[in-house]
C-alpha cells in the first residue's frame, strides 16, 4: 500500500466534519450504486457524521436492480448507513418520450439521462433535508473524463477525487468493505453488460501506472491523453463572457 490509510481515514473523516460545521448543513446525501467509488464515500462519511442517507438509484439497468442494489444494500448493513431506493426508470421514460417527437435521442445521450436523473434527486432531496451531495468520483475517472458532466460530476464536495482507482481499492481492504465490491468488475451500470474497462479500452491499472509515472504502452498513452484533452471541458468551470471595460 502506497498510503498510510489510517491517516487518509482520520484527515478525510476531519475534513468532512470541517465541511458540515462549515455549511451548517444537517448531514449528508450520496448516490449508494454499489460499486467501489460510491462504498468508499459512504464509509468515510458515515465515520464522519451520523446523519448520511444512501441512496439507491435503479435506473432500468437489470443490474441497477440486481447484484447493484444487493451490494449497496450490504453496504448499508455493514456500517450502519440509513438508505431508501429510488426508482426512476419511469421518470427516464417520461423524458425520452417527452423529446422523442422533437430529436431522435443517440445511445451515448439516452444512457447519461440515468446519471442526470439520479443528480436531480439527489439535490432535490438534499436541499429537503438540509443536506450536502457527496460526489464518488475518482482521480482516476476524473483525468480522463469517464463521467457524465451534470450528472455524476456535480456535487457539493468529493472526499476521494485524489484518490486513483488503485488507491480506491486499497482504502476498501483497508476499511474492510463487503468483499463483492472489492471483486466485482468495475461498471456505470448504464448499459446491459457494459463494463467500465470495457469501455475504456485499457484497465485501469494501466492508467494508474500513467498517473504515477507518465509512462505505458504508447497506444494506451495515446488513448489516455486524447481522452483527457478531448475532457477538459468537464473539468473547467463554466465558459462566460466576460466584457472588458476599456481605460482611460
Amino acid at each position: 500500500m502506497g498510503r498510510d490509510y489510517a491517516e487518509e481515514l482520520k484527515l478525510r473523516t476531519q475534513y468532512i466534519r470541517n465541511l458540515l460545521a462549515q455549511s451548517g448543513a444537517k448531514g449528508i446525501i450520496f448516490g449508494n450504486s454499489g460499486g467501489k467509488d460510491s462504498a468508499l464515500v459512504g464509509i468515510l462519511c458515515k465515520k464522519a457524521c451520523e446523519n448520511v442517507l444512501g441512496v439507491i438509484l435503479p435506473c432500468q439497468s437489470k443490474r441497477n436492480f440486481g447484484e447493484d442494489r444487493e451490494d449497496g444494500l450490504e453496504l448499508a448493513r455493514q456500517y450502519g448507513i440509513e438508505s431508501i431506493t429510488v426508482d426512476l426508470s419511469e421518470a427516464k421514460r417520461a423524458v425520452l418520450d417527452a423529446i422523442a417527437p422533437n430529436c431522435a435521442v443517440g445511445e451515448l445521450a439516452a444512457s447519461n439521462i440515468a446519471p442526470r436523473l439520479r443528480m436531480t434527486t439527489l439535490y432535490t432531496m438534499g436541499q429537503s433535508l438540509g443536506y450536502l451531495v457527496a460526489g464518488t468520483g475518482n482521480r482516476s475517472e476524473r483525468y480522463i473524463g469517464y463521467f457524465t458532466k451534470w450528472g455524476d460530476g456535480a456535487h457539493d464536495f468529493n472526499p476521494i477525487a485524489d484518490l486513483t482507482v488503485t488507491e480506491i481499492y486499497e482504502f476498501l481492504a483497508y476499511l474492510n468493505a463487503p468483499q463483492a465490491i472489492i471483486s466485482k468488475a468495475p461498471s456505470a451500470g448504464l448499459l446491459e453488460g457494459q463494463t467500465d474497462e470495457e469501455d475504456l479500452g485499457f484497465p485501469y491499472r494501466a492508467l494508474d501506472h500513467y498517473l504515477a509515472t507518465g509512462e505505458g504502452d504508447p497506444e494506451t498513452v495515446e488513448k489516455i491523453r486524447r481522452m483527457h484533452r478531448a475532457s477538459q471541458h468537464k473539468r473547467e468551470p463554466i465558459s462566460v463572457y466576460a466584457h472588458i471595460e476599456e481605460q482611460y
